[in-house]
């Protein structure tokens, strides 16, 4: 009742302001204030304010907002652990056991070492790879015309 009472006096005051402010020849800004003062008024009519206020001051919604408030809590609390590496027993064996594959990868070293070989060799010709690296520049080059 209390708030139904207040919202009307809010949207008579913003109406009053918005005829003196029409008065001044301000008729946009007139019009904005008259739409914002119409807004408690069309609340306290379609029952909003009353289930606000409902809602604002009735203990077992506060304590339904509290148990949401734990629930979420509990949520992150759990998506928190789940990043730094907890996880659960079986997700912990089957990271282990993915990052154990990804760490040895027998295909790609077979190539890269040679038939035989177990190192690389000590010294590689320096003629070699500076004349690959500026080979592709000149391309580049040429293919833009310089």
């Amino acid at each position: 009742m209390l708030a139904e009472t207040v919202c009307s006096a809010v949207s008579a005051a913003g109406l009053g302001i918005a005829a003196i402010t029409a008065y001044r020849k301000r008729f946009l800004t007139a019009t904005r204030i008259a739409a914002y003062s119409l807004i408690p008024l069309g609340l306290v009519m379609t029952g909003v304010i009353e289930w606000v206020s409902d809602l604002v001051f009735k203990p077992s919604t506060w304590v339904g907002f509290g148990v949401l408030g734990l629930a979420w809590l509990l949520f992150m609390t759990t998506r928190a652990i789940e990043r730094r590496g907890g996880g659960t027993r079986k997700e912990r064996k089957q990271a282990a056991a993915a990052e154990q594959q990804a760490a040895v990868a027998p295909g790609a070293s077979a190539p890269s070492l040679g038939a035989g070989q177990s190192a690389p060799p000590a010294r590689q010709k320096k003629s070699d790879a500076p004349t690959e690296d500026f080979s592709d520049i000149e391309a580049i080059l040429k293919k833009h015309g310089i």
